[in-house]
């Protein structure tokens, strides 16, 4: 009885702790600099926060989470509800940086964040690589590789 409550215990804080970071990333979302085509926002932060705090398993339920309140129609996405909710928003030209999330926050989850600073910092260069290079190959999928996609959707997120 007591390894059913101690059970049951541990999965109600998974719980929690996904339905807090889905929050905490959803509040990063609305902490932005207008920019088009893709608003500049506290979530990458918090995606590799979350993969480092909570691992990858943990850290891919919340992302996964939060995209699908964004699909289903929340307004927990940076531009929403101003730019439209739901399947629609997410398809636009940020749907490859959200992609670009659950990668992220997987590599940052699966790292071993010990040691060497300068490591670490290859690690999370490595993480936070996966949301530019998915978020610029689905801009310029999205609207012409004729347009400069490396000054609308990189160069600015690196300065």
């Amino acid at each position: 009885m007591e390894a059913v409550k101690s059970q049951n215990s541990r999965i109600l804080k998974y719980i929690l702790v996904i339905f807090l970071g889905s929050i905490l990333l959803t509040i990063s979302s609305k902490i932005k600099i207008p920019f088009y085509p893709v608003p500049m926002t506290m979530q990458t932060f918090v995606v590799l926060f979350l993969g480092m705090s909570f691992g990858y398993r943990v850290g891919l339920a919340t992302v996964s989470l939060y995209l699908v309140e964004g699909i289903m129609g929340l307004p927990v996405f940076s531009n929403s509800p101003e730019k439209g909710v739901g399947f629609v928003y997410f398809t636009g030209p940020t749907m490859g940086y959200l992609i670009g999330f659950l990668f992220a926050t997987f590599l940052a989850g699966y790292f071993n964040f010990k040691g060497n600073i300068l490591n670490n910092f290859i690690k999370l260069l490595i993480s936070v690589s996966t949301i530019y290079i998915l978020g610029f190959f689905w801009l310029g999928n999205l609207i012409g590789w004729d347009k400069p996609i490396m000054q609308l959707g990189v160069t600015p997120f690196l300065l």
